[in-house]
């Protein structure tokens, strides 16, 4: 009797032991969870920033008047462990009226080699994806979207002149599928304010 229990014990042990050995079979990889050295590439936009943004037009009054320069904030912060930055770019007209509020977060992908950023346009309630890399001394960021009037749209942003004291971003945009490209549709130039931002 002693000796049938015994078997069955042994027999009970070794099922378990298998079972065990199956739940941690090797399955889909792990994903990284220290973030690779491109993630600190948007690091120059961290801080404070006065921001000028220059709208393209080709209006009558534009062209008699010039065209108006819209002015406002842009602060973003280190996240999400390090895998990116969060942002939050204010802009207003000549009398301090609101005219944008987007925030954007944007996150590194070493397994993709690419930036994936989700921006919000908050008044509207809309968002955007878009995804890009380091291009020479430029990140590159290609979008979908909506325009004003809600009609899909394609943009691209070039992010240059990136020095510790600014930056300079140029959207441009297509509404035919990328086959032709409105350059220089939105310019803005930051200057740093600060090396820190308050939330």
């Amino acid at each position: 009797m002693k000796r049938l229990h015994l078997i069955l014990a042994t027999t009970f042990l070794f099922a378990c032991a298998n079972g065990a050995s199956a739940q941690h079979a090797p399955g889909p990889a792990r994903p990284a969870t220290s973030a690779a050295a491109e993630a600190h590439q948007f690091d120059f936009m961290i801080g404070q920033w006065e921001v000028e943004a220059t709208p393209k037009s080709s209006s009558l009054a534009a062209m008699i008047h010039g065209v108006p320069k819209l002015v406002g904030t842009w602060k973003a912060w280190r996240a999400f462990d390090g895998f990116g930055i969060d942002d939050e770019l204010r802009i207003v007209d000549a009398s301090g009226n609101p005219m944008s509020l987007s925030h954007a977060m944007r996150v590194y992908s070493a397994g993709e080699s690419r930036w994936t950023a989700t921006t919000m346009d908050v008044y509207r309630g809309r968002a955007a994806i878009s995804n890009g890399a380091m291009q020479g001394s430029e990140i590159v960021m290609h979008g979908t979207g909506t325009d004003a009037e809600g009609k899909p749209t394609l943009t691209r942003a070039h992010y240059t002149d990136i020095t510790p004291d600014g930056f300079r971003v140029q959207q441009d945009r297509s509404a035919d599928n990328g086959q032709t490209w409105d350059e220089a549709v939105l310019v803005i130039v930051a200057k740093r304010v600060s090396a820190t931002a308050p939330r």
